[in-house]
């Protein structure tokens, strides 16, 4: 598993794709938080506050991670290199693992340069520091979490076509259904319980609640449950190619 986390770390920063993915991140971070004119400005917001940062960054993740993963596995069935890895005294889960977590690396590390945002908001208040750790940490938190279930379904959607571009398509459409299809949907039905109901099988209302501070075990379970969830269903196309 290590080897595998190892090359797929290396193949990221061997090849422009991993600066190009960080880059891009923080540049449609920075513009849309503090240059563009508009809602996520936080000039424009008036408060020292990184709420602004935390709403924006889960919806450019939708496009980002499947771009990231689309060729995990798309690329080794194009290239013949899949039957190969399969029949090495290595199990596909391990695989899976190696892959999940180089890929994780790679967009955690492009959110750690986001702790000067932390910084800048600290000076920019009328009281320096005075902002809200516990909620800036449990949104870092859920954000992590949620990058994880992204992951989990660029994973899964790169098993579903040797096309890196028909995987990126159907990465972004299972993100956005888990992040923002169900909200949408509950729009459908009458009555606040019934679409708060409905929303709670999506990951906005999971994460929003992580975001502001309080780490419930309900939240956690959930996505950790989508994350192992997409995992095993790759495991199982996985073998099911090689069957």
């Amino acid at each position: 598993m290590f080897a595998i986390f190892k090359k797929e770390v290396r193949s990221f920063f061997t090849a422009p794709i991993g600066y190009l993915i960080v880059g891009l991140f923080l540049l449609l971070n920075g513009l849309f938080l503090w240059v563009f004119r508009g809602n996520f400005n936080i000039f424009d917001y008036g408060f020292s506050d990184l709420g602004n940062f935390f709403l924006l960054t889960p919806w450019i993740f939708i496009f980002l991670v499947p771009a990231i993963t689309m060729k995990s596995f798309s690329e080794e069935r194009k290239l013949g290199t899949l039957e190969l890895m399969l029949i090495k005294p290595i199990s596909v889960w391990k695989i899976i693992w190696g892959k999940f977590w180089g890929t994780s690396t790679l967009c955690i590390l492009s959110v750690v340069p986001t702790i000067i945002y932390v910084i800048t908001i600290s000076n920019l208040g009328i009281l320096p520091g005075n902002y809200d750790l516990g909620v800036v940490l449990g949104s870092y938190f859920g954000l992590i979490f949620l990058i994880f279930a992204y992951i989990s379904m660029g994973l899964f959607a790169s098993t579903l076509s040797e096309n890196q571009i028909v995987a990126f398509i159907l990465g972004v459409f299972f993100c956005f259904v888990f992040f923002g299809g169900f909200d949408a949907f509950s729009t459908l039905f009458p009555g606040g319980e019934n679409q708060l109901l409905v929303q709670k099988f999506g990951g906005r209302i999971h994460f929003e609640s992580v975001a502001r501070g309080i780490l419930d075990s309900r939240d956690l379970i959930y996505f950790v449950s989508i994350t192992l969830g997409f995992l095993y269903l790759t495991a199982t196309r996985l073998n099911n190619l090689t069957s």
